[in-house]
């Protein structure tokens, strides 16, 4: 566990501080962001410093506040503005089962990255390509090792670990191809002594279009995060991140990866790191490369696969795998305009105006006038109801699918809503992310996703023996207040 009380701020002078995306000034000197989610009321300094919602950190009083919203999720430090630090303290550990020639192109890869390095291939019992393997892992001064039986990325992973004597561990696939200087602005990040680990964003690896399938995933993967740095908790924006290639702490991985799970072993690892006192980031502006499957078959095959995961956590982690977060008077609001009725609308309004009111009572403690309490209680229950509708819209057409449709074969009020979320689903996404290829397309391809995923996640719930895998969803607790 990091040692958490460090005698003065760790953040270097010349060190560039950003409010992230999911941050919002309340007012000029209210900050409510982060996670779990907390009111911050800023001293006048502080809210001089953040009125262009960044700043340089020039002095004790500027690092001090800049720790103080990195580590509440705030802010996130620009990576090119940390102090670089010695590539040649990292170890790059290859998991591989066959795929041969994706290793020697990975290699060349690191080779280009990393010119001072150290790596360690792990094979999982590749067979008549452990050979091959071998010998690309010879060709570039590699370690070879060569396991007894297939156990699964997580454990060939475990493997490697146990090799590594460097501060600084890169665990990388072999359908990955690294840029230069990507790493070493990753490694940049641990200056921060709590920091356990941390991703680049993984996007599709050019010239590997293919199709509709590689054009929804060069839109919509399932290993890119998007484009906002954060840190990595369970249940907040960022609430997992895929170890497709991930840098880590070695002294952080006292455990590596939980032995047994071949699925889903990313999002508990960063759970447990979370659970002890360690950081977890995300860095978009570092990129690498993936190879995306390109087949129909692959590609949902491996959807559900990922939703196969779902009961292994929830046993593991509870509550934590709850796909919605949402308050109780929002999932009321939900539960009102799902049943569609005349009285229900009502109800959902005065609970809304009940919100609202409620708001205001608890911002009166704030520095503002009157009107901005108002005003701030407005885009407060605003913000509330559109995440919530959010949620909701992925909870009928990802997370309980298959149960709604069934439920339409039988009800025109769930087909109304199924037909409703599966639209608004697919107009939002669409012009969010602008993908190359026709919206029909994309429509077809983005239910299909969510179908396999969630056929996975009922198949893995029905298997454990309990429904509430899939059903389950969470109230978060109420937003912290700070000065």
């Amino acid at each position: 566990m990091p040692d958490s009380e460090a005698a003065a701020p760790w953040i270097p002078y010349g060190t560039e501080i950003r409010l992230n995306r999911h941050t919002h000034m309340l007012g000029t000197n209210v900050l409510m962001g982060g996670s779990p989610s907390l009111v911050m009321t800023l001293s006048p300094r502080a809210a001089e410093l953040l009125k262009r919602r960044s700043f340089t950190v020039t002095d004790e009083l500027s690092a001090g506040l800049a720790e103080r919203l990195i580590t509440t999720g705030i802010a996130d430090p620009s990576p090119e503005t940390l102090p670089a630090l010695d590539t040649s303290q990292i170890t790059v550990v290859i998991p591989v089962y066959r795929r041969p020639e994706q290793l020697r192109r990975l290699l060349t890869s690191v080779n280009l990255c990393l010119p001072d390095h150290h790596v360690i291939v792990i094979d999982d019992a590749s067979g008549e390509d452990s050979e091959a393997i071998a010998q690309h892992t010879d060709n570039y001064a590699a370690r070879y090792l060569l396991l007894d039986k297939n156990r699964g990325p997580g454990e060939a992973r475990n493997a490697g670990l146990t090799e590594v004597s460097t501060p600084f561990v890169l665990f990388v696939d072999t359908d990955v191809v690294l840029q230069p200087g990507s790493i070493n602005l990753l490694l940049r990040h641990f200056i921060d002594p709590e920091l356990a680990a941390v991703t680049p964003r993984v996007l599709g690896l050019p010239g590997n279009n293919c199709g509709w399938v590689t054009d929804y995933e060069d839109a919509r993967s399932s290993l890119d995060h998007g484009p906002d740095a954060g840190l990595v908790r369970p249940h907040s924006p960022m609430s997992w991140v895929s170890t497709t290639c991930i840098l880590a702490r070695t002294e952080a991985l006292t455990t590596g990866f939980s032995p047994g799970m071949r699925v889903a072993e990313d999002v508990d690892l960063v759970w447990r790191l979370s659970a002890a006192g360690w950081r977890v980031r995300y860095e978009p502006s570092n990129r690498i490369y993936h190879e995306h499957r390109t087949t129909a078959q692959q590609w949902l095959i491996r959807k559900y696969v990922y939703g196969t995961g779902a009961a292994d956590l929830a046993q593991r982690h509870g509550n934590l795998v709850a796909p919605a977060v949402l308050a109780p008077w929002a999932g009321a609001v939900l539960m009102c305009v799902a049943v569609q009725r005349r009285w229900s609308l009502a109800i959902a309004v005065g609970l809304t105006g009940w919100a609202y009111s409620s708001t205001v009572r608890k911002l009166r403690g704030l520095s503002i006038g009157h009107r901005k309490r108002y005003l701030m209680a407005g885009r407060l229950v605003g913000f509330g109801l559109t995440t919530a509708a959010g949620q909701g819209v992925a909870l009928m057409v990802r997370h309980w699918a298959p149960g709604i449709v069934v439920g339409s074969l039988f009800s025109s009020r769930a087909r109304r809503l199924l037909l409703v979320s599966a639209t608004a689903d697919t107009v939002w996404e669409y012009a969010r992310l602008k993908p190359e290829m026709s919206p029909a397309k994309f429509a077809l391809a983005r239910r299909l996703d969510d179908l396999a995923y969630s056929l996975g996640v009922w198949k893995s719930a029905l298997c454990s023996g309990s429904l509430r895998t899939a059903l389950r969803t969470l109230a978060p607790t109420r937003p912290t207040r700070r000065t």
